[in-house]
Protein backbone atom coordinates (compact mmCIF):
# COMPACT_ATOMS: atom_id res chain seq x y z
CA UNK A 1 0.00 0.00 0.00
CA UNK A 2 1.25 3.45 -0.58
CA UNK A 3 3.28 2.69 -3.55
CA UNK A 4 5.89 5.31 -4.10
CA UNK A 5 6.36 6.71 -7.97
CA UNK A 6 9.29 4.80 -8.88
CA UNK A 7 8.65 1.19 -7.54
CA UNK A 8 7.13 -0.16 -10.63
CA UNK A 9 8.50 -0.37 -13.77
CA UNK A 10 6.36 2.11 -16.14
CA UNK A 11 4.71 -0.38 -18.47
CA UNK A 12 2.75 -0.96 -15.06
CA UNK A 13 2.26 2.44 -13.77
CA UNK A 14 0.55 2.99 -17.64
CA UNK A 15 -1.60 -0.23 -17.24
CA UNK A 16 -3.17 1.22 -13.69
CA UNK A 17 -4.02 4.21 -15.37
CA UNK A 18 -5.70 2.96 -18.32
CA UNK A 19 -7.62 0.66 -15.63
CA UNK A 20 -8.21 3.57 -13.13
CA UNK A 21 -9.14 6.46 -15.22
CA UNK A 22 -12.70 4.48 -16.93
CA UNK A 23 -13.31 2.75 -13.65
CA UNK A 24 -13.68 6.29 -11.58
CA UNK A 25 -15.23 7.78 -14.58
CA UNK A 26 -18.08 5.40 -14.48
CA UNK A 27 -18.30 5.80 -11.00
CA UNK A 28 -18.73 9.41 -10.79
CA UNK A 29 -21.69 8.59 -13.28
CA UNK A 30 -23.47 6.10 -11.72
CA UNK A 31 -22.93 7.20 -8.08
CA UNK A 32 -25.58 8.19 -6.23
CA UNK A 33 -25.07 11.51 -6.01
CA UNK A 34 -28.95 12.74 -4.79
CA UNK A 35 -28.37 11.27 -1.47
CA UNK A 36 -25.64 14.32 -0.82
CA UNK A 37 -28.37 16.60 -1.78
CA UNK A 38 -29.27 16.10 2.01
CA UNK A 39 -27.03 18.66 3.80
CA UNK A 40 -26.80 16.46 6.13
CA UNK A 41 -25.08 13.45 4.36
CA UNK A 42 -22.97 15.85 2.10
CA UNK A 43 -21.41 16.76 5.86
CA UNK A 44 -21.11 13.36 7.06
CA UNK A 45 -19.41 12.15 3.83
CA UNK A 46 -17.20 15.19 4.01
CA UNK A 47 -16.42 14.57 7.69
CA UNK A 48 -15.62 10.94 6.87
CA UNK A 49 -13.14 12.16 4.45
CA UNK A 50 -11.15 14.02 6.51
CA UNK A 51 -11.16 11.94 9.17
CA UNK A 52 -9.78 9.32 7.00
CA UNK A 53 -7.31 11.39 5.75
CA UNK A 54 -5.79 11.52 9.34
CA UNK A 55 -6.02 8.30 9.79
CA UNK A 56 -4.12 7.36 6.96
CA UNK A 57 -1.73 9.82 7.60
CA UNK A 58 -0.55 7.52 10.75
CA UNK A 59 0.96 4.24 9.23
CA UNK A 60 4.35 2.21 9.66
CA UNK A 61 6.09 1.34 6.69
CA UNK A 62 8.94 -2.05 6.30
CA UNK A 63 10.30 -0.79 3.24
CA UNK A 64 8.72 0.90 0.07
CA UNK A 65 5.50 0.17 -0.73
CA UNK A 66 5.20 -2.03 2.37
CA UNK A 67 3.31 0.41 4.59
CA UNK A 68 0.97 -0.21 7.14
CA UNK A 69 -2.20 1.89 7.70
CA UNK A 70 -6.15 1.43 8.92
CA UNK A 71 -8.32 1.96 5.62
CA UNK A 72 -12.12 2.32 7.20
CA UNK A 73 -13.36 1.23 3.88
CA UNK A 74 -16.16 -0.88 5.45
CA UNK A 75 -17.55 1.96 7.30
CA UNK A 76 -17.89 3.75 3.86
CA UNK A 77 -19.33 1.30 2.13
CA UNK A 78 -21.63 0.32 4.59
CA UNK A 79 -22.39 4.33 5.14
CA UNK A 80 -22.58 5.19 1.52
CA UNK A 81 -22.45 2.32 -1.23
CA UNK A 82 -19.53 1.36 -2.63
CA UNK A 83 -19.55 3.98 -5.35
CA UNK A 84 -19.56 7.08 -3.18
CA UNK A 85 -17.30 5.16 -1.04
CA UNK A 86 -14.80 4.33 -3.65
CA UNK A 87 -14.96 7.92 -4.73
CA UNK A 88 -14.18 9.45 -1.07
CA UNK A 89 -11.63 6.97 -0.54
CA UNK A 90 -9.94 8.58 -3.81
CA UNK A 91 -10.27 11.99 -2.38
CA UNK A 92 -8.51 10.90 0.67
CA UNK A 93 -6.05 9.39 -1.48
CA UNK A 94 -5.32 12.36 -3.40
CA UNK A 95 -4.88 14.90 -0.47
CA UNK A 96 -2.49 12.01 1.31
CA UNK A 97 -0.42 12.29 -1.78
CA UNK A 98 -0.86 16.08 -1.94
CA UNK A 99 1.24 15.76 1.52
CA UNK A 100 3.90 13.83 -0.20
CA UNK A 101 2.82 10.41 1.38
CA UNK A 102 2.75 9.04 -2.09
CA UNK A 103 3.46 9.96 -5.50
CA UNK A 104 1.42 11.40 -8.36
CA UNK A 105 2.09 8.74 -10.86
CA UNK A 106 1.65 5.91 -8.72
CA UNK A 107 -2.07 7.23 -7.76
CA UNK A 108 -3.78 4.88 -10.10
CA UNK A 109 -2.19 2.09 -8.53
CA UNK A 110 -2.84 3.16 -5.05
CA UNK A 111 -6.14 4.24 -6.17
CA UNK A 112 -7.07 0.34 -7.25
CA UNK A 113 -5.74 -1.20 -4.58
CA UNK A 114 -6.54 1.29 -1.31
CA UNK A 115 -10.10 2.48 -2.85
CA UNK A 116 -10.86 -0.40 -5.62
CA UNK A 117 -9.84 -3.56 -3.62
CA UNK A 118 -11.05 -2.01 -0.43
CA UNK A 119 -14.68 -1.33 -1.19
CA UNK A 120 -15.16 -3.91 -3.90
CA UNK A 121 -14.68 -6.38 -1.05
CA UNK A 122 -16.78 -5.01 1.74
CA UNK A 123 -19.29 -4.35 -1.18
CA UNK A 124 -19.15 -8.62 -1.53
CA UNK A 125 -19.50 -8.95 2.12
CA UNK A 126 -22.77 -6.72 2.75
CA UNK A 127 -24.11 -8.68 -0.45
CA UNK A 128 -23.50 -11.93 0.82
CA UNK A 129 -24.90 -11.24 4.25
CA UNK A 130 -27.89 -9.93 3.13
CA UNK A 131 -28.18 -13.09 0.72
CA UNK A 132 -27.98 -16.13 2.88
CA UNK A 133 -27.62 -14.89 6.90
CA UNK A 134 -30.31 -13.97 8.90
CA UNK A 135 -31.09 -10.43 8.89
CA UNK A 136 -30.73 -8.88 12.15
CA UNK A 137 -29.35 -6.16 13.88
CA UNK A 138 -26.77 -8.09 15.56
CA UNK A 139 -25.70 -10.06 12.46
CA UNK A 140 -25.61 -6.73 10.59
CA UNK A 141 -23.36 -5.24 13.02
CA UNK A 142 -20.72 -8.41 13.66
CA UNK A 143 -20.82 -9.43 9.29
CA UNK A 144 -20.28 -6.37 8.15
CA UNK A 145 -18.96 -3.85 10.72
CA UNK A 146 -16.23 -6.27 12.06
CA UNK A 147 -15.71 -9.46 9.40
CA UNK A 148 -16.31 -7.33 6.78
CA UNK A 149 -13.71 -4.36 7.94
CA UNK A 150 -11.22 -6.64 8.28
CA UNK A 151 -11.49 -8.62 5.30
CA UNK A 152 -11.37 -5.28 2.94
CA UNK A 153 -7.98 -4.59 4.75
CA UNK A 154 -6.98 -8.20 4.10
CA UNK A 155 -7.62 -8.41 0.78
CA UNK A 156 -6.16 -5.10 0.15
CA UNK A 157 -2.82 -6.15 1.39
CA UNK A 158 -3.09 -9.26 -0.59
CA UNK A 159 -3.54 -7.67 -4.15
CA UNK A 160 -0.20 -5.22 -3.12
CA UNK A 161 1.16 -8.39 -2.23
CA UNK A 162 0.02 -10.23 -5.53
CA UNK A 163 1.02 -7.31 -7.64
CA UNK A 164 4.34 -6.21 -6.18
CA UNK A 165 5.07 -9.89 -6.40
CA UNK A 166 4.04 -10.41 -9.99
CA UNK A 167 5.88 -7.19 -11.04
CA UNK A 168 8.97 -8.80 -9.24
CA UNK A 169 9.34 -5.69 -6.87
CA UNK A 170 9.74 -8.38 -3.80
CA UNK A 171 10.12 -11.64 -3.43
CA UNK A 172 7.08 -14.16 -2.71
CA UNK A 173 8.87 -15.20 0.17
CA UNK A 174 9.40 -11.55 2.06
CA UNK A 175 6.15 -10.76 1.22
CA UNK A 176 4.44 -13.50 2.75
CA UNK A 177 7.72 -13.76 5.56
CA UNK A 178 7.55 -10.14 6.46
CA UNK A 179 4.59 -8.27 5.09
CA UNK A 180 1.33 -10.24 5.07
CA UNK A 181 1.31 -11.53 8.33
CA UNK A 182 1.51 -7.75 9.56
CA UNK A 183 -1.51 -6.97 7.64
CA UNK A 184 -3.42 -10.33 9.03
CA UNK A 185 -2.62 -8.43 12.42
CA UNK A 186 -3.81 -4.88 11.31
CA UNK A 187 -7.31 -6.68 10.21
CA UNK A 188 -8.03 -6.92 13.96
CA UNK A 189 -7.40 -3.41 14.84
CA UNK A 190 -9.30 -2.46 11.60
CA UNK A 191 -12.44 -4.88 12.32
CA UNK A 192 -12.57 -3.17 16.12
CA UNK A 193 -12.42 0.32 15.02
CA UNK A 194 -14.89 -0.11 11.84
CA UNK A 195 -17.27 -2.59 14.30
CA UNK A 196 -17.05 0.19 17.36
CA UNK A 197 -18.03 2.92 14.86
CA UNK A 198 -20.62 1.18 12.54
CA UNK A 199 -22.17 0.20 16.10
CA UNK A 200 -22.36 3.52 17.40
CA UNK A 201 -24.01 4.78 14.34
CA UNK A 202 -26.70 1.93 13.90
CA UNK A 203 -27.86 3.06 17.38
CA UNK A 204 -27.48 6.84 17.37
CA UNK A 205 -28.02 7.97 14.02
CA UNK A 206 -29.31 5.12 11.63
CA UNK A 207 -29.96 7.34 9.31
CA UNK A 208 -26.13 8.02 8.49
CA UNK A 209 -25.70 4.18 7.12
CA UNK A 210 -27.46 3.86 3.62
CA UNK A 211 -27.64 0.05 4.22
CA UNK A 212 -29.05 -0.51 7.28
CA UNK A 213 -32.98 -0.56 7.13
CA UNK A 214 -34.95 -0.71 10.26
CA UNK A 215 -37.70 -2.53 8.37
CA UNK A 216 -35.42 -5.51 7.59
CA UNK A 217 -33.13 -5.53 10.67
CA UNK A 218 -35.32 -4.71 13.51
CA UNK A 219 -38.76 -6.12 12.76
CA UNK A 220 -38.91 -9.12 15.36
Amino acid sequence: MNLPDDLLAGAWTVAAWLLFVPLFAVTLRQAPWRRLADTMQLNVWLGAIVALTLLWSLKAGIRPGLSLHLLGASVMVLAFGFRLAFIGLCIVLAAITLNGDAGWLGYAANALLMGGVSTAAAHLVLRFNERFLPQQIFVYIFANGFFGAALSIAATGMAASLLLAVAGVYSVDYLFGEYLPYVLLLGFSEAWLSGMIVTLFVIYRPDWVASFEDSRYLRD
